[in-house]
């Protein structure tokens, strides 16, 4: 197995290089100097969500793929290829460790899409090396990690974007700002779902490491386990030690939204109840969960079913619930609003892109244009889903902070507020 530098090995070695980035990122003006036309450089990280991020920079105006990075040589193999097909400006690279593209002063932007516990790691990293970061939800593993990124992106001065890509779709955006206006009256409540047909992840074997895998780089911060033939690339999502389920999963998406149309931060009171009823495999995430977050004048639950669609229920995605009706929000980029008596009185529907994301990206870091969903803003949606987790896995109700999303009188609950680390990973900040 080809162990990896550690973050401390890598620093001492970069010192030189380090140095010169920490002079530049003291001031800022002088990286984007060129003015709001200048070319952005990106270097993605993460070659299965990741193909999606070479899409979506690639149809912005003046931005360029630089690196391409993987540690499945297979994938860089095919992020080349997909960049190559649009892009004959600049020779992209591809490289297994992240860390190389962190030391070439010419990339503007790392974009994070390996699994969740690289996300808090990697973007600290980016920040320290003056990099701007778009990271995939949830961008954070826990939530000590929820409040070290935020840390990390204020301390360097860095744009950090997390990628719920729907506070960039045009009709979310309107949908919103119907609640805001009152089209459905005082709010009081938002429910949202999430239904899947998703199978058996059965049980993992010991086997050799595949060639083409570099196995102690994909765990990185997370503390050193056997290769298991049953995680890479997806199904780590539901093994505590690597994710954080659906709830992190797809979760943070919908809460997300509800947070943001109600209008609210964190909630007084968390409940989650569910379990693994499906399967009897090598999950430990539960497959059916509601959680329900109490905010003392408005709510928050969220349903789902990882493994039975429940089609002929029809739920959408988010719906919020006013003294004057609802209004429900689809998966993609559609809303209806209806009355009291269930009558539909609007809709609208649209593309559902991620482009606009990137592109919100890029005009923040040009000309300073505001975030649609900043690190410190998203990682609030996040934190949240944490939250979630930790209620169902100690079996409590949880009291928080509204202040400070922080769990309240509760040791065990606080235990798993943060994980340890592969020794010369630890996040700093």
């Amino acid at each position: 197995m080809n162990t990896p530098l550690s973050r401390r090995d890598f620093l001492r070695r970069s010192a030189v290089a380090s140095a010169s980035v920490a002079a530049l990122t003291s001031f800022p003006s002088i990286l984007r100097a060129a003015g709001a036309n200048d070319r952005l450089v990106v270097g993605v990280m993460g070659l299965g969500r990741g193909m999606a991020h070479i899409e979506g920079f690639l149809s912005v105006p003046n931005v360029e793929i630089g690196y391409v990075c993987d540690v499945d040589e297979r994938r860089i193999a095919e992020g080349i290829k997909a960049v190559e097909k649009r892009q004959t400006s600049r020779a992209v690279r591809g490289v297994r460790d992240f860390r190389r593209i962190l030391e070439d002063r010419s990339v503007d932007i790392l974009s994070i899409a390996a699994p969740n516990f690289w996300h808090a790691p990697a973007s600290i990293l980016a920040c320290s090396a003056g990099k701007h970061v778009y990271v995939e939800k949830p961008g954070s593993h826990n939530a000590r990690e929820a409040e070290l990124i935020v840390a990390a992106a204020r301390k360097h001065k860095r744009k950090v974007q997390m990628g719920n890509q729907r506070r960039s779709t045009p009709a979310v955006i309107e949908a919103i700002d119907k609640l805001r206006s009152g089209a459905i009256g005082k709010l009081r409540y938002a429910r949202c779902w999430y239904d899947a047909t998703r199978g058996t992840i059965g049980r993992g074997k010991n086997t050799p490491i595949p060639a083409w895998l570099d196995w102690g780089l994909w765990q990185g911060p997370a503390p050193e386990r056997p290769y298991k033939d049953n995680l890479v690339h997806y199904n780590w999502h539901w093994l505590w030690h690597y994710g954080g389920g659906e709830l992190a999963n797809n979760g943070v998406h919908a809460i997300d939204i509800a947070r943001w149309g109600l209008g609210v931060d964190y909630p007084a009171r968390v409940t989650c109840n569910g379990a693994r009823y499906h399967f009897i495999d090598d999950q430990e995430t539960p497959d059916t969960t509601l959680v329900t977050y109490d905010y003392g004048k408005v709510g928050i639950h969220w349903d789902s079913s990882s493994c039975l669609p429940r089609k002929n229920e029809a739920h959408p995605f988010v719906a919020f619930y006013g003294d004057a009706g609802t209004l429900a929000l689809g998966g993609g980029a559609t809303y209806q609003i209806f009355d009291l008596n269930g009558k539909e009185i609007y809709s609208a529907k649209d593309r559902f892109s991620d482009v606009p994301h990137f592109t919100n990206l890029a005009d923040a870091i040009r000309n300073g244009a505001v975030l649609n969903s900043d690190i410190a803003d998203a990682q609030k949606s996040s934190l949240i889903s944490h939250l979630g987790n930790i209620a169902w896995r100690t079996g409590r109700t949880l009291d928080i902070n509204q202040e400070t999303g922080r769990i309240l009188h509760d040791q065990k609950a606080m235990r798993l507020w943060k994980r340890e680390y592969r020794r010369g990973w630890e996040p700093k900040v």
